[in-house]
């Protein structure tokens, strides 16, 4: 009797095994299938994982990607660069803080800033739950609209991304 049961947990803990194979294998194709972070085809993005939107007066609104957010995690405080101030593309600008770690904001172009995001100043977390909209850091009059060439498009960032 007691040989049986010992054949009996063997069988399935193999078994067990076997589904457990099928379910990681599963889990992986899912994770290929579907991108974890959303990434939007109208923006351009910098490789320190900035994004831009450009309005039909030159002026280019950043923030930070959905991929930089979630790697963030929660995030708990922001501090947006001063109003007017000239930066050059590159130049860090701002910083983002979260449970896990605190990281620059670079500008991804040179301009002057013409505003910034304050509704971030007291709710940091919008940039977790809303980073291509309410969760946009500052605006900049574009210097240089050359440099735009120099960032990436949706399709490029996602294969930056998934290199990381």
């Amino acid at each position: 009797r007691c040989q049986n049961r010992a054949a009996q947990f063997r069988q399935v803990r193999q078994e067990s095994i076997r589904v457990n194979q099928v379910v990681c294998l599963i889990r992986r194709q899912v994770q290929r299938a579907i991108p974890l972070s959303k990434i939007l085809e109208d923006l351009k993005y910098a490789v320190s994982h900035e994004w831009v939107s450009v309005d039909d007066n030159g002026v280019a609104t950043v923030g930070i990607s959905d991929h930089a957010q979630e790697a963030l995690g929660d995030i708990v405080f922001v501090e947006l660069p001063e109003l007017g101030i000239t930066v050059n593309a590159k130049e860090e600008v701002a910083v983002v803080e979260s449970v896990k770690a605190a990281s620059d904001v670079y500008s991804p172009l040179t301009g002057e800033v013409t505003e910034v995001n304050e509704a971030l100043l007291d709710a940091p977390e919008t940039v977790n739950s809303n980073p291509y909209d309410n969760g946009w850091f500052f605006k900049i009059a574009i210097s240089d609209e050359a440099e735009l060439d120099e960032l990436m498009d949706a399709d490029a960032y996602a294969d930056h991304c998934d290199e990381e």
